[in-house]
This record gives structure tokens, sequence and C-alpha cells, in this order.
């Protein structure tokens, strides 16, 4: 085989390669992976349970919010004085956990998921950190369960089938108290707001943020952390 058909064999692979490597949707950095080590470096460990959380968390690939977000949560619901919190998707427990040791002896939390068996992993973890008494953990349809209890929220918390995103906040509003905080993870979605063509999932996020800024009870702001997480305080 001469030169010059070895290097025009070569050429045609390197295109087709390139263009595959176009074609295939790849989850965009948001924060610099160097400022997201950054941080983690210098925050301060976490207590045991939510420690052995995050490593269950990362052996299963099972979304939570992490520790980064985890103490914007923490913080907020502490600065609010925050009593009756409302998770609208709760896994097995991770971000009610914060929220429980934010909240104090006399906070709720109310959890919802739809799978017992995360109900049980969440109580396991719930007690071992002495905050079980704050917790009631419901398991369902969280768009049908917010309807279920009664009472106003001082936060509300989304984080449930992004598709949904939309219809959690139209059962949401209602229940959150004057001054009280929505507060929703995954509105950034990876990059995939983006995305020329969305699925269901990512057009869920994007109505959603805009109705979070077309809503005129509602003064929200969108921070890039980790995967972006809204916080809107109702007027």
């Amino acid at each position: 085989m001469g030169i010059a058909l070895i290097v025009g064999t070569i050429w045609k692979l390197s295109q087709n390669l390139y263009i595959s490597i176009a074609l295939v949707e790849l989850p965009m950095e948001l924060i610099n992976s160097h400022v997201e080590g950054y941080l983690a470096e210098i925050i301060p460990d976490r207590d045991d349970v939510l420690t052995e959380m995050e490593a269950l968390a990362e052996k299963r690939d099972f979304p939570i919010i992490g520790p980064l977000v985890g103490r914007l949560i923490y913080m907020l619901t502490k600065s609010t004085g925050a009593r009756r919190i409302f998770e609208m998707g709760s896994g097995f427990g991770y971000s009610a956990y914060w929220f429980g040791k934010a909240i104090g002896k006399d906070g709720t939390v109310i959890c919802t998921d739809s799978r017992s068996e995360n109900k049980e992993l969440a109580q396991s973890f719930f007690k071992r950190g002495r905050i079980n008494a704050r917790i009631d953990f419901h398991v369902g349809d969280a768009l049908e369960l917010i309807q279920s209890v009664e009472g106003d929220f001082d936060i509300i918390f989304i984080d449930i089938d992004k598709r949904n995103y939309p219809q959690a906040l139209k059962k949401a509003l209602p229940r959150l108290k004057k001054g009280g905080l929505l507060i929703a993870d995954n509105v950034l979605w990876s990059g995939r707001i983006f995305d020329k063509k969305p699925d269901a999932d990512t057009a869920g996020i994007l109505t959603f943020n805009r109705m979070l800024y077309t809503t005129k009870d509602l003064f929200t702001s969108i921070i890039p952390l980790r995967d972006g997480v809204s916080i809107s305080l109702k007027g």
C-alpha cells in the first residue's frame, strides 16, 4: 500500500471518528472540576452517618445532593428558622438528614419516596443520627402525598422525576408559607438544558425554570452549584 493511500485511509478514519464523537452527547462540566475538588478539600468532614450515606450513594451510583449542597440547605434552614419541611423525593434520606439536623428538636421533615426499601434504609440512618423523631417518611407519589398532609410549610424541596417538576411547582406553591423557600435540585441538569432536542425530563426542567422566573409570587435565583440549585422566596 502506498504512502498516499495509507495517509488517505487514516484521514478518513479520523474524520469518521470525529463525527462519531461529535454525535455523542456528553454531560457538560458546569463547574470547573478543579474548583469542585478545591471545595471538597476545604469543607469539614461530615459525621459518620453522612459519610456512610455518601459512600453508599457512590457505590450504588445513586443520585444525592452531596455535601456542598447539603451545607447550603442546612444554612438556609437555620437562617430562616424553618420548622416544617416537605421533601418531594427523598431517596434514602440524604437531603432529609441535612434538613433534620438543621430544624432542631421541635421541627418536622416530611419525606416522600416511591420505594419502601428507601424508607427503611433512611430510617436506619435517621435513628443513628438521632433525628428519627423529627422525620415523617411517607411511601408513595410525592405529587399526591403533598395534597394528603395538612398545614403549610416553611421549605419545600423538589427532587423527583424531572419531567414532573412543573406539576410539582403547581402542587407545592399553595402549600408554601409566605416568606417560605422553594428549593429544587438538578435545575441545570448536567448541561442538557442546552440540548436542541430535549427529552421529556430536560423539557420538564426547562419549563420549570421558566415558571420559577415568571411566577409573580416567587423571587428566584439559580445557583450553579453541583448540578444547579434553584432557591425561590415566596412573597
